[in-house]
Parts: C-alpha cells; sequence; structure tokens
C-alpha cells in the first residue's frame, strides 16, 4: 500500500523543465534562452527600385561646358526623363550577431550579408531645333542622350535589434547602417547638327561624349525591418524576415527583400 501511495504521488509531482536546459518560472513552465552568439544562413526574393531623375545632369553640363548650345540652348536642363526603374532577383547570404536577455526582452547586436543581382538601367533622349540662329549664324538641331545604371552585387547591413520572447518565439524589429558594393555607368551623349537656314540641310558636327564608370564602388545608407526566429531544438532556429534598405548615392535606390534563415544560438 504504501509503495502505490508513493508512485502516485511521484505521478503528481510538478515538471521540472530545468531538466531540459531552459530558464523556469517556478517548477511548471520555461522559456527559450535565447541569450548568446548565433550564427546561420539565409535566402530571399525581393526587388529593388531604382530613381534616376537628374543623375547625369551635372555630367551634360560638364561636357557642354562653354559651348554655344548650353549657354543659348541650356542643353544640360533639357528634362531626358530617365524616371524610374524597377527590378526582382533572389538572393543568398548569411548572419550573424549576439543577444542579450532581461527576463523575456531581448536586445541585440547583428550583421547581415545578401549577395544578389540587385539594380537597373534607364536610358532617354531628346531632340530640339532652334528657333532662331544662334551666336555663330547657324539654326542647331541638338540631340541629347544620357544613360544610367547601377548593379548592386552585396549588401551587408549593421543593426541594432530589440525583441520579445514568447514561448518559442521571438518576434523582433531592428533598424542600422547598410552598406553595397556597386557598379553605376553614367553616359552622356550629344549629337550638333548645324544649318544656315532653319529648314535646310543639317551638317553633322563632331559629337561630344562622356562616360563615368565606377566598378566595386561602395554606396551607404539606412535599414529597417522586423521578423521572427522561431526555437526549434536546441540551439536551433528558424527565421522569417522582411527588410528595407534605401541607398542614397549617385543613383536613389530602394530595396524590399523577404528572407527565410536557419541559425543556430551557441
Amino acid at each position: 500500500m504504501l509503495g502505490t501511495v508513493s508512485a502516485a504521488h511521484a505521478a503528481d509531482m510538478p515538471d521540472l523543465p530545468i531538466l531540459r536546459g531552459s530558464f523556469t518560472d517556478g517548477l511548471s513552465t520555461s522559456t527559450v534562452n535565447w541569450q548568446g552568439s548565433y550564427i546561420g544562413a539565409q535566402a530571399g526574393y525581393g526587388s529593388s527600385d531604382e530613381n534616376f531623375n537628374g543623375s547625369t545632369s551635372n555630367m551634360m553640363a560638364a561636357l557642354l561646358a562653354d559651348t554655344l548650345i548650353e549657354s543659348s540652348m541650356g542643353v544640360s536642363q533639357w528634362n531626358l526623363g530617365l524616371g524610374k526603374a524597377s527590378q526582382r532577383t533572389t538572393g543568398y547570404g548569411a548572419f550573424v550577431g549576439y543577444n542579450a536577455q532581461w527576463d523575456d526582452v531581448v536586445m541585440g547586436l547583428e550583421v547581415s550579408w545578401l549577395h544578389g543581382k540587385f539594380g537597373g538601367m534607364s536610358s532617354a533622349s531628346e531632340r530640339r531645333v532652334s528657333a532662331t540662329a544662334l551666336a555663330d549664324g547657324n539654326f542647331h538641331d541638338v540631340t541629347a542622350t544620357s544613360t544610367s545604371s547601377i548593379s548592386i552585387s552585396d549588401i551587408g547591413t549593421f543593426r541594432g535589434r530589440a525583441a520579445y520572447a514568447w514561448g518559442c518565439f521571438l518576434p523582433y524589429m531592428f533598424a542600422g547602417l547598410a552598406l553595397g558594393n556597386a557598379d553605376i555607368v553614367r553616359t552622356a551623349y550629344v549629337q550638333d547638327r548645324v544649318s544656315a537656314t532653319q529648314l535646310g540641310t543639317y551638317t553633322p558636327l563632331a559629337p561630344l561624349s562622356s562616360t563615368d564608370a565606377q566598378h566595386n564602388h561602395l554606396i551607404y545608407g539606412y535599414t529597417a525591418g522586423l521578423g521572427v526566429d522561431v526555437n526549434l531544438v536546441g540551439g536551433l532556429f528558424m527565421r522569417a524576415e522582411y527588410e528595407y534598405i534605401r541607398f542614397t548615392s549617385q543613383v536613389d535606390t530602394s530595396i524590399n527583400t523577404v528572407r527565410a534563415g536557419l541559425g543556430y544560438k551557441f
């Protein structure tokens, strides 16, 4: 009889989650320990949106400095309408960071890297004929063309994270600095033709052109986003995340990505 009572009493004792390596609240509940360093891999899909307006105006002004068509027709001020471009692509990368935990509040620092092919290109052309003869006594038929492109291959973000531990879930938000490795190519081209009369035959002059190519150029901006880490077993966790990145270099570029990742916390 005493043995039966002892067995029944042992079966009714509270669970001891500390034996499984979790934090305990009394003797009956547990929370995942998120404190420590971690590392992981990620893959994602995103879009890059570029605004090329004005990206070649300085080049055009430098190309046409002290020329008759610039002083009389203001070619560099023409609205060539380079406008905006958008491109979608996939990417892959890795992340590493450290969490500090106080009860259910988790704060951390993280470095994230993503490799892909983000960017776009835009080209525009405009043609005008002078309404009157210019200072050289000729009418001018001018065509101005500009092209601008950017290709971002690698993106690194340095983030501060704020999170809340909710069972095996760790929803978080972050913000920080973004750096990118980009190839930026801008061109300006002007073809001038002259005629003694407005309706006469126009003779082309030597074209003027300029190219500015920057390879492996460092661009910088900022990042913000949110996500959730989900503890699977032990230190293994998976991640879902949305990130917004803005670069404000020669070409104004915004990148939106959604990502999935798998990590391990030590």
